[in-house]
């Protein structure tokens, strides 16, 4: 429920009043939350450096700042502020270490007035309403915030982080980079490899890879220190040139990420980036980089006293020993066998390979493909992959057409066997996969779909990319699905052309964009078949070919009534209005016909 018992939209505060990649850490928490009242309003009270992390994400509507180390009467005057917002819940998404911190949330949790008040208790949270136990530090931070939203009746399933994303040109065109971050942030310096074999470590594994040496921190990080000890030719510093979405951009398309412990570690994490983190005091358990469909290695050295600062359920020494031997013995040639290893392709691994992320097991129908996604379940989809911008991924809208024409067609058979997800997109998909005995439980039609996914990223801030049909048809398009849905941002709208000549224009176009979907108007199977051949240097989370649905949502192709798209007979609809269509339709009795010659049957499908 996303209302109070008075009618009275939901409003909850969330407070994760830390440095950055705490914040990253809380953003799963954050999603979740956003999914399970999806019309409440959820504000957050954050420090001003990390702020920038959920701008445009849709998953705050509202955003306080204040300096962690603000004095008493600057909190005392923000506290009594937030009072006047009413909020029905405070969510504390910290760990009440110390008596001052137990006391200040406290302080925020009685003067904000909020009826419930939701935190971990390890024996300092008597000012909390609803407890969950503290259990220390050997359990993620990302997974305590999802069991504190679990409060709320929010889903507390693992999944990737989400951050703010701009678009930052390195102005090296497609040459791939290392990243590497020569900091830890200000609040341990203990965490910080030493910079010369950093430096060293960066070196071996530009001249490995052929990759272009990116430094990148703050001006508080040890980025003259790096730039000064590195040999590599030309490194590209950003040190201090970037904001937050601009660096995640930068992350989301390394090579690979090597840094130590630090937020901008996490921001690599959120974003998918090939990761290399030396860990040292701190501890992995707790604050390893989060994001499950990302390839991250943690490297340590393996002494007996590491980690000393936050483990079990103790702060310990978060400034580490004056030795810091943890961090010493950890040598170069770790940090490359670990980079090596993180950037072999996933096919060469034999331990811990990286499966190919499958949302639904899927049912086959004349030997394709068919998942049986509902709505929710791909746009849930769909924000996992905008999240983690590992790389494009492909939806088919999957119907009896396209089963018959890969019967005959070799090449789009293999796109359907190989893509990330087939949507039934057919009535009579449904029919075959019932009598198959595996039901499908609801059609996911691109005609649909594309303003249902257009409603989701006005709220999540995805941007999309129309491309294809008819001249103007596709801005008219997009003029009214902005006007239907306020906030949501269109990266470009292009007809173009489906001619292989034509591609490299129109990649290039897509890419400078920012966008996060793409839609494909080119017809099938010619739609899918560009995607396919453009997934690699495609630079969205999703593609996805739509076939007319611009022309249904422009209004140059009428829809059949209700009546008639409930009782599976759409077909009938359209082939009345356009009878050219008659050869195609003839694929349907022929899919019906191989169904029942496949001899593959159920009872509970008759």
């Amino acid at each position: 429920m996303s209302h109070t018992p008075h009618g009275r939209a939901l409003r909850v505060l969330a407070v994760q009043w830390a440095d950055i990649g705490d914040l990253i850490l809380t953003t799963p928490a954050l999603d979740v939350l956003r999914e399970a009242h999806p019309s409440a309003h959820i504000a957050l009270l954050t420090s001003p450096h990390a702020a920038p992390i959920v701008d445009g994400t849709g998953l705050v509507d509202a955003v306080y700042t204040l300096p962690r180390h603000a004095k008493p009467p600057a909190m005392l005057r923000l506290f009594w502020r937030l009072r006047a917002e009413k909020f029905d819940a405070v969510i504390f998404f910290h760990h009440l270490s110390t008596r001052a911190g137990a006391w200040k949330y406290a302080a925020l949790a009685h003067l904000s007035g909020a009826p419930r008040r939701i935190g971990l208790d390890n024996g300092r949270g008597g000012f909390l309403t609803d407890r969950v136990a503290d259990d220390g530090f050997e359990i993620h931070h990302a997974d305590h915030w999802l069991r504190l939203v679990e409060k709320l009746g929010a889903d507390p399933s693992p999944r990737p982080c989400r951050v703010a994303s701009e678009p930052f040109d390195l102005g090296i065109a497609d040459q791939p980079y290392l990243v590497v971050h020569p900091g830890s942030g200000g609040y341990s310096l203990a965490r910080r490899w030493d910079v010369e074999k950093l430096a060293a470590a960066a070196d071996r594994l530009a001249e490995q890879h052929g990759l272009r040496v990116v430094v990148v921190g703050s001006k508080n990080d040890d980025g003259p220190a790096l730039r000064a000890a590195l040999r590599t030719p030309a490194p590209i510093n950003l040190v201090g040139e970037t904001s937050l979405p601009q660096l995640a951009d930068v992350l989301a398309y390394a090579a690979l990420y090597l840094g130590s412990d630090s937020g901008v570690s996490h921001l690599a994490g959120a974003v998918g980036a090939p990761s290399v983190v030396v860990f040292g005091p701190t501890n992995p358990n707790a604050w390893r980089p989060w994001n499950r469909e990302s390839r991250s290695v943690v490297v340590r050295a393996g002494v007996e006293c590491s980690p000393c600062s936050y483990y079990a359920d103790t702060l310990g020494d978060p400034g580490g020993c004056a030795a810091r031997t943890c961090m010493k013995l950890v040598t170069v040639e770790q940090v490359v066998r670990a980079a090596d290893e993180v950037l072999r392709p996933a096919a060469d691994i034999a331990t811990a390979p990286i499966p190919k992320p499958q949302t639904v097991e899927p049912v086959e129908i004349l030997g394709l493909p068919v998942h049986p996604v509902t709505y929710p379940l791909l746009l849930d989809q769909i924000g996992r992959w905008v999240a983690a911008r590992d790389r494009a991924h492909h939806i088919c809208t999957i119907n009896p057409e396209f089963v018959m024409s890969a019967q005959s067609d070799a090449i789009f058979k293999a796109i359907l066997l190989r893509s990330d997800l087939n949507v039934p997109d057919g009535v009579g998909l449904l029919w075959a996969a019932k009598r198959l005995g595996r039901p499908l439980p609801a059609r996911v039609t691109g005609s649909d779909g594309v303003p249902i996914i257009a409603e989701r990223a006005a709220r999540e801030g995805w941007r999309l990319f129309f491309l294809g049909a008819a001249d103007g048809v596709a801005q008219a398009a997009a003029d009214i699905l902005t006007a239907r849905y306020p906030g949501l941002q269109m990266a470009g709208v292009y007809s173009g052309s489906p001619r292989a000549e034509d591609e490299d224009g129109i990649v290039e176009r897509i890419n400078a964009s920012g966008a996060d979907v793409l839609f494909v108007a080119y017809g099938a199977p010619g739609q899918d078949k560009w995607i396919a051949r453009n997934l690699p240097r495609l630079r969205v989370a999703m593609a996805m070919g739509v076939g007319g649905s611009f022309d249904f949502i422009a209004g140059i192709v009428p829809r059949a009534p209700s009546w008639m798209q409930r009782a599976g007979l759409e077909w009938l609809f359209r082939l009345i209005r356009q009878p050219w269509r008659a050869k195609r339709m003839l694929r349907l009795p022929l899919f019906v016909l191989a169904v029942l010659r496949s001899g593959k049957h159920h009872s509970a499908g008759v």
